[in-house]
């Protein structure tokens, strides 16, 4: 097949020959043709020897690596990608599990596949598609995951309109492109939960956060629970059946605070010990109902890209502060940061300067990170994305 071609600058290779997945527009020497947006090009570093072929795209990351391996044959590519994705689902337990029927089933780089996200709902696959190239083959995918999984898939929907690139100018919109759905209720570990992929965050539910989840419930018994940013209520649900004895969730948007009451009633009807407030973290903060010794920040991310991370680290310091002031001695908090440009180092140092500031007496329980369906390529470190830490208050 010829392909067009991109040569890289002397010396720029290095990266490369290392693989890491990605090349930057400024390693790029010259390009052989006129590739489009989204196009399928091949590698080459200045002394013409091959490399890689990727998705070509006009941005800064200039080239996405699909293959290292020339002689890769494309007609059996996406055959072989979303099958090894589905097996490693199936090694780890969780295409099989009668307990967990929510996961994520291909992450971007992590599984071969960057800019494809495909996270599996109880027999839905919702795709989000970051890249022009991935959504150009966007049939090939959709056939591949029904190949896949067979019987178990019996609905795709394609929820890409917000994550393709603008400047591609492609007409998208987010729809049914397989299937029906059979349910929007999912399990995790046995508790139940109602899926809005439609108009939820991201795909509809923070699959990240699942193995977390459950180590919170291991900490809940008998304590008073907070769970600022709660989304759809993930971690108080788990707080509950953990048997916390009070647990308040907290966000600033109304709809999430529906998610998260709808989820309560459904895993506890009838509870009283469960209540959500619509209201910004910081505000909450200045005047809680009650007294705390567990909280839970989750927040959303504060940096996206590398210009805004000084805000952002501002913004983990200024939340963690103000859990570390009011949270009771003796009391555990987990906090978290989803931000990909926010190191664990830096995350680390912006909650010591927290505890710093209050003058708490606060250990490291434990460290945490996305869980084994996400993921990360030892070669491309940029896909550890979330990094947590369970803390011990006194």
């Amino acid at each position: 097949m010829n392909r067009h071609k991109v040569i890289l600058k002397s010396g720029k290779d290095k990266s490369i020959l290392r693989l890491h997945p990605w090349i930057f527009s400024g390693a790029i020497k010259k390009i052989i043709g006129d590739p489009q947006e989204g196009d399928i090009v091949d590698l080459y570093d200045n002394k013409d020897v091959f490399l890689a072929y990727g998705h070509y795209q006009k941005s800064s990351i200039a080239l996405r690596v699909l293959s290292f391996d020339k002689n890769e044959d494309l007609n059996n590519f996406w055959i072989n990608r979303i099958s090894a994705a589905w097996k490693l689902r199936t090694d780890i337990g969780l295409a099989n599990s009668e307990q967990t029927n929510v996961f994520r089933w291909i992450n971007a780089e992590g599984d071969g596949l960057p800019g494809l996200i495909v996270d599996f709902y109880n027999g839905t696959a919702v795709i989000q598609i970051h890249s022009v190239g991935m959504y150009k083959s966007l049939a090939e995918i959709s056939e591949g995951l029904q190949t896949v999984a067979g019987e178990k898939l019996q609905c795709i929907y394609d929820k890409s309109a917000s994550t393709i690139p603008f400047k591609a100018e492609l007409k998208t919109e987010n729809q049914l492109i397989f299937g029906k759905p059979p349910t929007n209720t999912v399990l995790e570990y046995g508790n139940s939960f109602e899926i809005d992929w439609v108009n939820g965050q991201k795909t509809g539910f923070f699959i990240d956060q699942r193995e977390n989840r459950k180590l919170l419930g291991e900490y809940a018994k008998g304590r008073s629970v907070l769970n600022m940013f709660g989304y759809t209520g993930g971690f108080s649900v788990s707080a509950m059946r953990g048997g916390a004895k009070l647990v308040h969730s907290v966000d600033s948007s109304r709809t999430a605070t529906k998610l998260t009451d709808s989820n309560i009633e459904l895993n506890f009807p009838g509870t009283k010990i469960h209540e959500s407030f619509a209201v910004d973290a910081f505000k909450f903060f200045d005047n809680p109902p009650a007294k705390y010794d567990l909280i839970i920040l989750d927040p959303p991310a504060f940096a996206k890209h590398q210009n805004v991370l000084g805000n952002a680290l501002q913004g983990y310091k200024k939340i963690n502060k103000r859990a570390f002031e009011i949270i009771e001695p003796g009391g555990v908090l987990f906090t978290f940061s989803c931000s990909q440009v926010v190191s664990r180092e830096n995350f680390r140092k912006s909650v010591f300067a927290a505890a710093a500031n209050t003058g708490r007496k606060v250990q490291i329980l434990n460290q945490l990170s996305q869980p084994a369906d996400h993921p990360v390529s030892i070669y491309h470190p940029e896909g550890e994305y979330l990094k947590g830490l369970i803390l011990k208050v006194d």
